[in-house]
């Protein structure tokens, strides 16, 4: 039996504490921390948890009892407390984005592999049937080489969602759409596609004055085999249309699902191959479903594989590379340049410093409210 505490206690942590609950006989949720107890302490009877409360993450680290820790906390803080906890011996799911820099993202790594404990970040996505079984067809190269990748994350939020005081700046934020809500997708992508080359974006602010990030973003990723691929993130998309397609030499897939698949004619222009798409299609028909989904499907991985000594699905290496490539579009969204990758010490967002110093600052947040009487959120699509 592990026990399980929960640091921040925000929007997101109720997603943690249900996929805890969902799995009594391997763990049992025994702390809550958050710099407004009485929210912990809300939470605490919502979902009927016997447990402390603490208003600081460091008031239980000398808790030996405690074996894994949910961080939940606004993306500033994470790495921080990460190390903390790590150094404390404890295990770690953090949530995304892994941290507010790659060189923090570099300690946070090395904190884990020191103390010999486990650091996840949460990539709840890819914990769902329809990215299992697309990153399945993906591997049987029955498309041929992928030639253009697309990614839609759109989402849509209100002008008072960036009211909320550690929202909207590069300071405590780290950044608006591409970092904290294309980040889902931007993990999705680069599992299933590997790290590009290079990267050439842009950004503007259309709709939020309250906010010093951006809140639309488009990058053009090249690699080196010639194929190219295009992000798109946003939270002034209506009806939040999320897609990720993959074009290859021989057909199409995607997430949603949808599978087309097109072969010459003489003169050289389409028609339906039929006997591809076919086997395509019942190739992803005969792949199971998977067992748990989202926030659930992550956490029995991660609580698994500190039962079993296996390796989750998502580590803190795979958490920064997916900030590398973020990182690699805000540089060429700033300063217009296009962006090589791997990223170096010598690039300009490879620390917090260095993001805030050069970032393009679109808008003065000057609204700070401390919290929202609603907590609904959403979470992403399949």
């Amino acid at each position: 039996m592990l026990n399980v505490a929960i640091i921040g206690t925000g929007a997101i942590s109720p997603s943690h504490i249900e996929a805890y609950l969902q799995f009594p006989e391997h763990c049992k949720i025994v702390a809550l921390c958050d710099i407004y107890p009485e929210k912990a302490g809300h939470q605490a009877k919502e979902f009927n948890l016997d447990v402390e409360v603490y208003d600081d993450h460091k008031q239980m680290l000398d808790r030996n009892d405690i074996d894994l820790v949910s961080v939940c906390t606004p993306p500033y803080t994470h790495s921080e407390i990460t190390i903390n906890l790590l150094d404390a011996g404890k295990n770690v799911l953090v949530e995304k984005p892994m941290a507010s820099s790659i060189e923090e993202c570099n300690a946070m790594n090395e904190a884990a592999e020191r103390n010999q404990k486990m650091l996840s970040v949460i990539s709840q996505n890819r914990f769902r049937t329809p990215m299992m079984k697309l990153k399945k067809v993906l591997e049987t190269k029955m498309m041929g080489p992928i030639v253009h990748a697309q990614v839609d994350s759109f989402w849509w939020r209100g002008h008072s969602y960036y009211d909320l005081w550690w929202r909207g700046t590069w300071e405590k934020e780290g950044g608006g759409c591409t970092l904290n809500h294309a980040v889902h997708h931007i993990d999705i992508f680069k599992w299933l596609n590997g790290m590009p080359s290079e990267v050439t974006a842009v950004m503007s602010n259309t709709s939020h004055d309250n906010a010093e990030v951006e809140d639309v973003s488009v990058a053009i990723c090249r690699y080196d085999d010639g194929s190219l691929a295009q992000i798109t993130s946003s939270v002034v998309h209506h009806g939040e249309e999320q897609q990720l397609i993959f074009q290859g030499k021989n057909a199409r897939v995607s997430s949603p699902w949808k599978v087309k698949a097109s072969k010459s004619k003489e003169n050289g222009f389409p028609e339906l191959d039929e006997e591809l798409e076919t086997r395509i299609q019942n190739y992803y028909n005969e792949l199971d479903e998977i067992q748990f989904e989202g926030h659930k499907g992550q956490i029995y991985d991660v609580l698994t594989a500190l039962e079993q000594g296996t390796t989750v699905l998502v580590d803190g290496k795979q958490g920064r590379q997916t900030l590398e490539l973020i990182s690699a579009i805000y540089e060429s969204a700033s300063t217009g340049k296009t962006i090589k990758l791997p990223l170096t010490k010598e690039n300009l967002f490879y620390t917090r410093e260095g993001t805030q110093k050069n970032a393009t600052y679109f808008y003065e947040k000057k609204t700070a409210i401390e919290k929202f009487s609603e907590n609904d959120i959403t979470v992403g699509g399949n």
